[in-house]
């Protein structure tokens, strides 16, 4: 087209979009988008879907949230100038005992959750009710993501409640079994 000679019509999924992908560039388990001048989309990204953290000129994404955008078709990751597959990020987060967080972390996401790390908290994730989002509240969960057959120490599933209890959250337990299909249990404090 003469109107728009560097401008190509995408088809991802459900949507369509004028433009390149972004380029994130992989870097010890994170991958970064330059913000180049003129372009606004991995400022939207963060602003309006809450995707990552703005330092200096990047949008820096976890490894998990660019897995995420990859598989979306809204992002290409590249390591040392070579394109990386889907196949290889998802490698990558199992050779890191991530996929199950991934798995979780893609299920929730694509109910409409927004995610952000729940490191602090000692749990994989907080997550935020549909349309709330960190700057508008506080999150209302702590997901924790444990395997199905994974033994539990009663002492550490205790500290898991009485964390997100003294915080005020609700804590979801996502178990994973082999076959990476999903069990949530909301896990509340009662007192006898």
């Amino acid at each position: 087209s003469t109107l728009f000679p560097y401008t190509t019509l995408f088809r991802s999924r459900d949507h369509f979009f004028f433009g390149v992908l972004m380029r994130g560039n992989l870097s010890d388990e994170m991958v970064s988008v330059k913000i180049e001048e003129g372009s606004k989309r991995p400022i939207a990204l963060h602003e309006k879907s809450k995707f990552g953290k703005i330092e200096a000129d990047s949008l820096n994404l976890s490894l998990i949230e660019a897995c995420y955008l990859l598989e979306k078709e809204r992002l290409n990751i590249y390591e040392d100038d070579v394109e990386c597959s889907i196949g290889y990020i998802i490698d990558i987060l199992k050779e890191q005992d991530n996929y199950a967080k991934y798995i979780v972390y893609r299920d929730l996401k694509d109910r409409g959750y927004v995610i952000k790390t729940g490191f602090k908290y000692g749990s994989e994730f907080r997550l935020y009710d549909r349309g709330r989002s960190p700057g508008q509240g506080h999150s209302d969960y702590l997901v924790k993501v444990i395997f199905e057959n994974y033994d539990i120490d009663a002492l550490d599933f205790a500290s898991y409640v009485r964390v997100s209890h003294g915080v005020n959250k609700k804590l979801l337990l996502a178990i994973v079994d082999d076959d990476f299909d999903i069990t949530y249990y909301n896990i509340e404090w009662t007192r006898p």
